[in-house]
């Protein structure tokens, strides 16, 4: 089956607080579809190589709260292959009040001083959402620093 790919991007810096969680990038799936997660990265431009590192986590979100565009800045999400199509799903980044509920799927620290994660799912086990729900790049930083990002997702 062809499937259609799409990045959605930070698109600038996002501003993390001090020991604050803040969910940097999001996409969420319209009631008639879900998404796929292909892959995602994160880079951080810290320069102090003796900053404690930043936990980063991948999870997923029912949305129940603050999809989206609520209390978040909208990503227009790219087609980066497939049969053009509209995307099916809507991205949003930098909340302001965190989506519900997140459950982690993924965790790992990442020095802020430069660090960059570019991660790819090994075909066969990406995770996919349920109908209108779907993931989110959450990260805390022990210190002010700030994060770039890119969700490479699949409309299914």
């Amino acid at each position: 089956m062809s499937q259609a790919g799409y990045s959605a991007v930070t698109g600038g810096a996002v501003a993390l607080s001090a020991a604050t969680a803040k969910s940097i990038l999001g996409v969420k799936a319209h009631a008639n579809s879900g998404v796929q997660i292909k892959g995602f990265s994160v880079g951080f431009d810290g320069v102090t190589a003796s900053a404690v590192p930043v936990l980063v986590e991948l999870c997923y979100s029912t949305f129940g709260a603050n999809s989206p565009g609520t209390n978040s800045t909208s990503v227009t999400p790219a087609q980066t292959y497939g049969r053009v199509l509209t995307a099916g799903f809507t991205a949003g980044k930098t909340w302001t009040a965190e989506p519900t509920t997140l459950t982690v799927l993924k965790e790992f620290l990442l020095t802020p001083n430069g660090g960059l994660i570019d991660f790819q799912y090994p075909l066969g086990t990406e995770p996919d959402s349920a109908l209108g729900e779907g993931f989110v790049l959450r990260c805390t930083a022990p210190a002010t620093v700030n994060v770039r990002a890119t969700m490479d997702v699949e409309r299914i």
